[in-house]
């Protein structure tokens, strides 16, 4: 079995998380359903002209910001309910008092695990735990305004085709950081209630058609289309090495809602 927090990335500087408006996600301007598949596309990053689905190890990343079990007064982890699929409510159970549900332009995240020593044969029975920030770009259980939600928190078990899949909100992008999603892999369900089990943290991300034509034309984005066009996989702290086993291929539309999938590759 792969040891635990392997090789991460130094912790990085966040510097003042923006606070973002309070803005809901409002209708579709001016982008039709038509149009918007054509631009989600099937996960081409014309960034770094990488996709993922190649089994190779994806690249350990730090687990911050906030990820909710690294304080001895927090963890989310054995909050109950956390193991759920539709991670957009709030759970209030575990001292937590917020009842609110993310809103955003829905999204399906279908990841893979992979066993890269047996042939990315799927793992099954292991546990992944998602979590990342909302429409404005807040993380619930920290930032002002959600530190009594629960929201876009989950844990779910791969099933025999070493699947899971998350109902969420397409992430806002906040100051500083592209949009992404944060993940961390535990052996079982018994053992994912200690960040002391982790097998691999690492973190995702969306082809620039996607996040451009979401944060472009969905009013409730509006703060982070700007945040947006300040950032690049380039300049990004945690992408500027590449995106080739982190970059989510897309389908579906506004009408349906998004799908993002990935493979991801640990060796067991």
């Amino acid at each position: 079995m792969e040891l635990k927090r392997l090789s991460r990335r130094d912790l990085i500087k966040y510097g003042g998380l923006a606070i973002l408006g309070s803005a809901a996600a409002g209708s579709v301007l001016g982008c039709s359903e038509t149009n918007f598949s054509n631009a989600v596309g099937s996960g081409t990053d014309t960034g770094d002209g990488t996709t993922g689905g190649a089994c190779g190890v994806i690249p350990s990343e730090t687990a911050g910001p906030y990820p909710a079990h690294d304080d001895s007064a927090i963890n989310v982890l054995r909050i109950n309910g956390i193991n759920r699929s539709d991670i957009r409510s709030s759970l209030n159970s575990g001292g937590y008092s917020g009842t609110a549900t993310a809103t955003g332009v829905p999204l399906l995240i279908q990841l893979n695990l992979l066993d890269v020593n047996s042939a990315c044969a799927p793992l099954a029975g292991y546990v992944i735990y998602l979590w990342h920030c909302d429409i404005n770009g807040k993380y619930s259980m920290y930032s002002s305004g959600v530190t009594q939600e629960t929201y876009l928190r989950g844990v779910q078990q791969t099933d025999t085709n070493g699947q899971v899949a998350f109902q969420t909100i397409f992430p806002g992008c906040y100051d500083g950081r592209m949009t992404h999603v944060h993940f961390e892999i535990y052996p079982s369900l018994a053992e994912a209630v200690d960040d002391s089990y982790i097998v691999r943290t690492s973190q995702f991300t969306f082809p620039l058609a996607t996040s451009s034509s979401v944060y472009n034309n969905v009013s409730g984005y509006s703060a982070s289309k700007t945040n947006f066009a300040k950032i690049s996989f380039a300049t990004d702290n945690v992408f500027s090495d590449g995106t080739a086993y982190q970059m989510a291929s897309m389908s579906g539309s506004y009408s349906s809602g998004l799908v993002a999938t990935l493979d991801v590759g640990i060796k067991a």
